[in-house]
């Protein structure tokens, strides 16, 4: 008697288990790529908030000399490390930089602050809503005499894709581009850096410092576990697959005639 399901000696591999196979495999592949990286960017965003931490809450040191501007090529150097700086704001220069922060918004004041030596340093003094971008409506805060300011070392801003390009002839600033700002204010050699101002109270509460954004999204550990997961997935779902292309066929000619006698 004919048994209803013919085997042979070898088992054939159709070619659609071998596309199957591969396919798993570079799949696989590539989402135990990117769950890696992901594992690599969480350790280094873990060390970036330790080295932030510690950088913004250390006692200030003084700001870098002219002579050592040359030296600061890496912003992951002197980022965030908390300065101090003295000096006479040059309010004719001032720049109003757009942003919308915490409260709402409005203008970073950005203003070159020249020290001892004649060099300058751009300082981003704080915030101001919109209807105090105009300097005339804040004049308790254009502090005429020599100031000491302590803040946090920025690296400049050059745009972005989330950033609109800067109008200097129409004075409209969207980034802190401090190159840009230098040459359009004719500041001549400016610090490679600025330096976001401590919440220190200005005269007539603007404009308002202490703004600088300290915290960090971290969400690599589970987009990590995500790709893993999905890598998983996709090594059970083509193991099913396979297994199921490659099962033996039922002879329906056969199955078709009735048994023999």
């Amino acid at each position: 008697m004919q048994t209803p399901i013919q085997t042979e000696g070898k088992m054939r591999i159709r070619p659609a288990v071998v596309v199957v196979v591969l396919m798993t495999v570079i799949l696989t592949g590539m989402l135990l790529a990117l769950g890696t990286w992901q594992v690599k960017r969480l350790s280094w965003k873990l060390d970036l908030i330790q080295q932030v931490e510690e950088r913004a809450h250390a006692e200030p040191v003084d700001a870098p000399p002219q002579s050592q501007w040359a030296t600061l090529t890496d912003p992951s150097t002197y980022e965030y490390r908390r300065v101090r700086l003295t000096g006479i704001f040059r309010h004719q220069d001032e720049v109003q930089v757009y942003t919308v922060s915490d409260l709402g918004p409005g203008f970073w004041v950005l203003t070159p602050l020249q020290r001892d030596d004649g060099s300058v340093v751009i300082v981003n003094r704080g915030f101001v809503p919109t209807d105090k971008r105009d300097p005339a409506t804040r004049l308790a805060g254009e502090l005429p005499a020599r100031v000491d300011v302590i803040g946090l070392m920025r690296a400049p801003e050059t745009g972005g894709l989330f950033l609109r390009t800067n109008d200097p002839q129409n004075n409209r600033w969207y980034s802190r581009n401090i190159a840009e700002i230098a040459k359009d204010k004719s500041l001549g050699d400016v610090a490679p850096f600025y330096v976001d101002a401590d919440a220190t109270p200005n005269p007539g509460g603007l404009p308002i410092g202490g703004k600088t954004m300290l915290s960090f999204p971290n969400n690599h550990l589970s987009y990590a576990i995500t790709w893993y997961v999905l890598a998983a997935m996709t090594v059970a779902a083509g193991w099913y697959v396979t297994r199921n292309l490659n099962a033996p066929k039922r002879n329906e000619g056969n199955d078709a005639d009735g048994p023999s006698q």
